[in-house]
């Protein structure tokens, strides 16, 4: 049997280097349109190098065959997610909902704290949730709607969006990523939680003071005549209405009851439709041909919401672009940049490259500082090289929990670090799945709205600088001192 050789720091630089100048040539030929074939191209090309540097290490095709479907399994559900999310959109402009948040949004929020309002109002429905990406699909589309009334710059709007939803997710019992970062690390739930506070609380906090100023500066551009116009078009088109809500009320409902996230997407999608059959028959009507069988059309329209989402003429070229969109077949891009991400990410750990820099980090990583420093950027390079934030988690947790033990730092030093590094970095990256989930679902480019992001730019920021001026980062104490406290 020819032997496996050790994958060198160099065979882990090729592969990294030739992602980051594809991925570069994508954005530079393509711009907005990289995450639409050219980026999945870059990643494919990249897991190649990955593969040849294994057979050349000694590899069999098939083993790593085997680890790139794994990879792509982990995603699957994700994937389902993203479909049923698809669908939900689509019934749920079709029901009136998306709509109705939209109208009431451009009644009750003032321009001047929109930003801020929707960074907080995402942060309160994630952390009762335990969901950013159901925050996002929910009250994170309509909140762009809103956006788009107002005249407001999209882009930060998606960045209040983001910094809510991961503000919330991050601080949630409810989340899941909240809830494995202490399992990897072996620390407790709650005071995990607890520990974040300290670096998530002043960072959000930050986020909203820049937010309220950058308001105050963009209240200016409503342009009130516009509002009445969107008002208008909405109550022509739309059976507008408090009753309207109720989809988006049970769906709320079941996540805080910890239904898991597929059937209850799926459950919100289908009282979508329930409730467009019920509540929207004019504008039913009026997508109906006479000509034809009239209850079998309305059955093929709404049919068509869950799978090619539903489209909308208002006259108004701005609001069939806001009131049109959704279906299954909205996320197929999305499943594909996924996928390829992950199969570039787990051959990479099959061959052995991502561990290679991890060895050279922990040479140079001599104080507390510079390993805290160097979890959170091996969290953000896990990010973009195996696309997923489990995968940023749980790669970072696994590697350097001998490290924090050996050291004589607490275990909820690594958990803290992991979510700080590893979760709310994730949907900045277009090709990992909650960038893109994020693309797709609020249809505003990462590279558009990572700069905006500022609870997920200040957080890691804010990690480094605590553990270099030793804030809150806890020892463990000697065994004596445990015993004595124990008696």
């Amino acid at each position: 049997m020819k032997q496996i050789k050790q994958a060198q720091f160099y065979d882990a630089l090729l592969p990294i280097t030739m992602l980051i100048i594809l991925l570069s040539a994508s954005v530079y030929f393509f711009g907005d349109n990289s995450s639409y074939g050219p980026n999945q191209i870059a990643l494919l090309f990249s897991a190649g190098i990955a593969v040849l540097i294994g057979l050349k290490n000694g590899h069999k095709w098939a083993d790593l065959e085997s680890a790139m479907i794994k990879g792509i399994t982990l995603s699957l559900g994700a994937i389902l997610i993203l479909f049923m999310v698809g669908a939900l959109i689509g019934t749920w402009l079709l029901s009136g909902t998306v709509p109705t948040l939209i109208y009431y949004g451009l009644q009750l929020i003032n321009p001047s704290w929109f930003y801020a309002a929707s960074c907080i109002l995402c942060g309160i429905v994630a952390m009762s949730i335990g969901s950013s990406w159901t925050t996002a699909a929910t009250i994170g589309v309509a909140l762009l709607g809103v956006a788009a009334g107002l005249g407001l710059d999209e882009a930060v709007t998606a960045g209040a969006v983001i910094s809510g939803a991961y503000f919330g997710d991050k601080l949630s019992p409810l989340s899941e990523t909240t809830n494995l970062a202490p399992a990897v690390a072996g620390s407790n739930l709650f005071a995990h939680i607890h520990h974040m506070m300290w670096t998530t609380v002043p960072s959000f906090a930050i986020a909203l003071v820049i937010f309220t100023f950058m308001g105050f500066n963009a209240g200016n551009v409503t342009d009130s005549t516009r509002i009445t116009e969107i008002n208008e078009i909405l109550l022509t088109n739309f059976n507008i209405g408090l009753e309207m809500l109720v989809p988006l009320i049970v769906l709320l409902t079941l996540a805080l009851k910890r239904m898991p996230a597929f059937p209850a997407v799926a459950i919100g999608a289908l009282l979508g439709a329930i409730w467009a059959l019920i509540f929207q028959q004019d504008l039913i009507a009026s997508q109906v041909s006479n000509n034809q069988n009239v209850l079998i059309e309305t059955i093929k329209l709404v049919w068509s919401a869950f799978f090619d989402g539903f489209s909308v003429i208002t006259g108004d070229e701005k609001m069939d672009k806001l009131l049109s969109g959704g279906g299954m077949s909205s996320m197929l891009n999305t499943t594909w940049l996924i996928m390829m991400a992950l199969m570039f990410g787990a051959v990479m750990e099959k061959v052995g490259l991502l561990e290679v820099f991890v060895r050279g980090i922990l040479k140079i990583a001599k104080s507390t500082g510079s390993l805290i420093t160097s979890t959170i950027a091996t969290c953000i390079g896990t990010n973009m090289i195996a696309a997923d934030q489990y995968m940023a988690i749980v790669m970072p947790g696994r590697m350097f929990k001998e490290e924090y033990e050996r050291r004589g730092l607490k275990s909820v030093n690594l958990s803290r670090t992991l979510e700080d590094g590893g979760t709310i970095t994730s949907p900045l990256i277009p090709w990992n799945t909650c960038g893109a989930y994020m693309h797709s679902v609020l249809l505003v480019n990462p590279l558009d709205y990572a700069i905006y992001a500022f609870f997920n730019l200040i957080n890691p920021i804010l990690a480094i600088i605590y553990a270099y001026l030793g804030i809150k980062i806890l020892k463990i104490e000697p065994k004596h001192l445990q015993q004595e406290q124990t008696s």
